[in-house]
């Protein structure tokens, strides 16, 4: 058994390559091989959004606090709230953050493959994030 302690890895501040707006990740767990899942708790100020994104294996998302929106590409954007579950697809293009007026968290939660869990691409437009 291994306890990993509340406080024990330091929060970061989310890189602007891959988030508009103001955004804290802080790593719940990396693996060790075998293991493939990787874990963060991913707070998003009001407004704070990820870029357009893939991810090798799929992203879960659990929304734990305030209120967002995620979209997937060619989809419409969907609002989400604490308790929901959102599951984007292997290779499947898409966002996630905060919604214009309020904060989101969400644990994130992907698999590695070939030392890759996400693939970022272009900014979300302010003309995207408000569709």
């Amino acid at each position: 058994m291994e306890i990993f302690r509340a406080g024990s890895r330091p929060s970061g501040k989310g890189p602007t390559d891959w988030f508009t707006g103001t955004v804290r990740i802080d790593p719940l767990f990396n693996p060790s091989a075998p293991d493939r899942v990787q874990g963060a708790s991913v707070t998003f100020e009001a407004g704070a959004r990820t870029a357009w994104h893939t991810h090798p294996l799929g992203q879960t998302l659990i929304v734990t606090a305030g209120f967002g929106r995620a979209q997937r590409w060619g989809g419409p954007v969907e609002d989400i709230r604490p308790g929901d579950v959102i599951w984007f697809a292997p290779g499947e293009k898409h966002w996630h953050g905060a919604s214009p007026q309020t904060a989101m968290t969400h644990i994130a939660l992907q698999e590695v493959q070939d030392g890759k869990v996400v693939d970022w691409m272009e900014q979300v437009s302010d003309a995207q994030f408000g569709a």
